[in-house]
C-alpha cells in the first residue's frame, strides 16, 4: 500500500533539521586582533593637479585566521575633514563601523583624492598631501598610509554661460553653410607666453588671435583635456622655444605637450587630445625641443601662409603616440631638422594635397601596436579625394639623411595625381620597402635606382633602433644608417637631436649611433 506524502514528510522534514543543526558553524565574529594583513602598507596615489579628481586605487585587507572577525572602526586619520574618499565594499564614507571580514577572506577599499592646493599651500607649486586609513583602535591600531604629489597649475578653459552653453571658436563654413564651430576660447594677451613655473592644463582649444604669437618658454610643460588642443588663427604664430637638456629622463628644458592624465598608465596611451591645430592662414611657426605625445593628431597644418620662407619650421622634435597621425600637412610649407616621429594609428608623415617640404636627418618610423595599420609610416599625396570631388595641388618633397622604417612591409607609398605636379628627391637614405607582391616593380615612382629620384638609398636593412616599440630610437653600432650620411647635408644639421656632434662620418637618422647593450 502507498503511504501518503502527509505521512512520509514531517519525518523527513525532521531528520534535515537535525542534520544541519549538527553540522552548522557559529556565524558569530570575534574582535578584530589587530593582525590584518594588507596588499599594501602605502598606497601612493599618482600626481594630480590641483582640484582635479585623482583615478581610484585599491587596497586589499585580509583576515588570514581560521575565525570570522569583526573591525569595530575603520575611518581616515583626518575624519571628515580629509580630501581622501573611501570606499569600503561598496560603502562610500570616510567612517566606517563594525565591519566583518570571514575567515580566510578580505575586502576591497577604493581610494580617490580631490586637493585644492591654495588650501595648504599657497606659496608652493607642489607638495605631498598624506593621511592614513585607521583600523580598529587603541593596542589593536593599524594603519595604512596614503600619500598623493599636489601640483598646481595654470587652468585654462572656456566660459560656460548662464544658458548652459559654453564659449566657442569659429572653424570654417559647415556643409549647409552655417558657421561651423568647437569648444574652445582666444587666449587674452597676458596669457600669450607661457612659462615654465607651472604647468597649464587647457579646456577645449586654446585660440592664439589673429596678428598675435603664442611664445612658450623654455622647460614649459602644457597639458591637455579630452577633445582639447590649441588652434593658431589668420596670421597668428606659435613659437615653442625648448632648448636641450641635461637629463635625457627629465628633459627639463623642453617644451611638452600631452594629457592631462598624469598616472603611469597612461604615460603613452594614443588619442588622448586633440591637435596643435595650424590653420590655413597662420603663418611662421617654429618648434624647437619639443615633444608631442598621445594626441589624435600630433600637429595638423592646414596650409601653407603662401610666402616663400616655410610656415613651419621644426627642430628636435618629437612626436610619439598619435591615434591618427604623428604630422598631418595639406599644401604645407614645412622644414624639419633633427624630427622624430613613431607610433601612430595611420601614418607617422602624411604629406597632403601637395606643398613644399625638405626634411634633414629626420626618424620617420612606425610600430604602431593597438591594431592593424593600412598606411606607411611615410605617406604622400598631391592630391586630396573627397566624396563630391578631387582637389590637387603641386607638390615638392626632399629627404636628406632619413630614415623610414616600421613594423609593415611598404613604409613609403606616393599617391600621384598626374594633373599637378609630384615632385621628390630622397639622398642618403634608409627606407624599408618590401614588396611582397611585385606590384610597384613596373611603377617608375618606386624605381629606387633611378638617381634622378634616388641617391645612395639603403633598402630593408636593420636600423638598429633600440626599443623602437617605447619610443626609443636611437640607433646602435650595427645600424646600416650608420656612417653613410652626406656630409654636406650632415654639416647644415652638425648636432643630432641629443646634442651628439656629427663627426666625419655621421649617420642618417635624428640620432647619432651610440654603443647600445646588444652591440
Amino acid at each position: 500500500m502507498k503511504k501518503s506524502l502527509n505521512y512520509i514528510f514531517p519525518p523527513l522534514m525532521l531528520f534535515c533539521i537535525i542534520l544541519l543543526s549538527s553540522c552548522r558553524k557559529d556565524f558569530e565574529t570575534v574582535p578584530s586582533s589587530g593582525n590584518l594583513e594588507f596588499s599594501k602598507d602605502t598606497v601612493y596615489l599618482d600626481t594630480v593637479f590641483s582640484n582635479i579628481g585623482s583615478s581610484t586605487y585599491n587596497l586589499k585587507v585580509y583576515n588570514k585566521s581560521n575565525e570570522d572577525i569583526l573591525i569595530p572602526i575603520i575611518k581616515l586619520s583626518q575624519g571628515e575633514a580629509s580630501k581622501y574618499r573611501l570606499n569600503v565594499d561598496g560603502i562610500p564614507g570616510k567612517t566606517f563601523e563594525n565591519i566583518e571580514i570571514l575567515a580566510k577572506d578580505s575586502i576591497f577599499i577604493f581610494i580617490e583624492t580631490t586637493v585644492d592646493i591654495a588650501d595648504f599651500a599657497a606659496s608652493q607649486n607642489q607638495f605631498l598631501y598624506t593621511d592614513a586609513i585607521e583600523f580598529d583602535t587603541d593596542v589593536r591600531l593599524q594603519k595604512v598610509e596614503l600619500v598623493t604629489l599636489i601640483k598646481d597649475a595654470v587652468f585654462l578653459y572656456p566660459e560656460l554661460y548662464p544658458d548652459g552653453t559654453t564659449e566657442t571658436l569659429p572653424i570654417g563654413i559647415g556643409e549647409n553653410g552655417e558657421t561651423a564651430s568647437i569648444e574652445g576660447f582666444y587666449l587674452e594677451d597676458e596669457e600669450l607666453t607661457f612659462t615654465n613655473e607651472k604647468p597649464y592644463v587647457i579646456y577645449g582649444y586654446a585660440g592664439i588671435p589673429s596678428n598675435k604669437t603664442l611664445e612658450i618658454q623654455a622647460g614649459a610643460r602644457i597639458h591637455f583635456h579630452a577633445n582639447s588642443g590649441i588652434i593658431a588663427a589668420n596670421n597668428a604664430s606659435l613659437h615653442v622655444n625648448g632648448a636641450l637638456s641635461s637629463d635625457p629622463i627629465l628633459l627639463e628644458n623642453e617644451v611638452i605637450f600631452e594629457a592631462d592624465r598624469l598616472e603611469p598608465a597612461f604615460r603613452d596611451v594614443p588619442g588622448q587630445w586633440g591637435t596643435i591645430w595650424l590653420t590655413e592662414g597662420s603663418t611662421n611657426h617654429i618648434f624647437n625641443y619639443a615633444t608631442i605625445k598621445n594626441a589624435s593628431v600630433g600637429i595638423l597644418m592646414d596650409s601653407s601662409d603662401g610666402g616663400t620662407a616655410p610656415t613651419l619650421t621644426l627642430k628636435n622634435t618629437q612626436i610619439y603616440n598619435s591615434s591618427n597621425v604623428g604630422l598631418l600637412a595639406r599644401t604645407g610649407n614645412i622644414v624639419g631638422e633633427n624630427l622624430v616621429i613613431n607610433n601612430s594609428g595611420q601614418s607617422s608623415l602624411h604629406l597632403s594635397l601637395g606643398g613644399t617640404y625638405h626634411f634633414k636627418h629626420s626618424t620617420f618610423a612606425n610600430y604602431w601596436q593597438y591594431s592593424y595599420r593600412q598606411f606607411p609610416a611615410v605617406y604622400i599625396e598631391n592630391a586630396l579625394e573627397t566624396p563630391e570631388e578631387i582637389f590637387v595641388a603641386d607638390l615638392s618633397a626632399q629627404f636628406s639623411n632619413c630614415i623610414i622604417y616600421g613594423n609593415n612591409n611598404l613604409e613609403l607609398v606616393f599617391n600621384i595625381n598626374e594633373n599637378a605636379a609630384f615632385d621628390y628627391n630622397f639622398q642618403n637614405c634608409l627606407i624599408k620597402f618590401i614588396d611582397l607582391n611585385g606590384t610597384s616593380e613596373t611603377l617608375p615612382e618606386y624605381d629606387f635606382s633611378n638617381e634622378a629620384l634616388f641617391q645612395n638609398i639603403i633598402l630593408n636593412e636593420s636600423p638598429d633602433f633600440y626599443d623602437p616599440q617605447n619610443n626609443l630610437l636611437m640607433i646602435g653600432e650595427n645600424a646600416a644608417a650608420n656612417g653613410t650620411a652626406d656630409m654636406a647635408t650632415a654639416n647644415e644639421v652638425p648636432f643630432d637631436i641629443l646634442g651628439t656632434p656629427r663627426n666625419t662620418n655621421p649617420d642618417m637618422g635624428a640620432y647619432e649611433s651610440i654603443l647600445l647593450p646588444e652591440d
